[in-house]
């Protein structure tokens, strides 16, 4: 049974996967940090400095303390119930840039695959042979 796993485990597309998958989460990564660090900051100046990761709906105060709250960290230390959409639309502008990534990605690779199918060959010399053959015998027959 080891010995199994052990074909199994290092199979080409297993491999494959297992290094997709270690990219994949460190991308994901990046892409977080790109969206709360580097475009959600200016895009919360330009609408007036608000803060995305802070967008929130309290639901029911905290036990700890009433609101209202000045952001989701104090909300969420006062033990209040929140709606957090702030952190939905970060979330969402991080799905947008991996989706058109992989699309781009894809895309590329479809492209690279895509080969102008080559006209059918003629028939062989044998072929040809044998064609006429067929024709010489059927004008006999006739």
């Amino acid at each position: 049974m080891l010995k199994e796993f052990r074909e199994f485990a290092m199979k080409g597309n297993v491999l494959d996967m297992a290094v997709g998958i270690i990219i994949g989460a460190a991308f994901g990564t990046i892409v977080s940090s790109l969206v709360a660090d580097v475009l959600m900051p200016p895009i919360g100046l330009a609408l007036g400095g608000m803060n995305f990761a802070d967008l929130f709906i309290t639901l029911k105060d905290g036990a700890k303390a009433a609101g209202p709250y000045a952001s989701l960290a104090d909300a969420k230390a006062a033990g209040a119930v929140t709606l957090n959409y702030g952190v939905f639309v970060n979330a969402i502008v991080s799905f947008l840039i991996v989706a058109f990534s992989v699309f781009l990605l894809v895309k590329g690779v479809n492209s690279m695959r895509r080969v102008e199918a080559a006209a059918p060959p003629g028939p062989t010399p044998d072929q040809k042979l044998l064609g006429e053959i067929r024709d010489l015998l059927k004008a006999r027959s006739v």
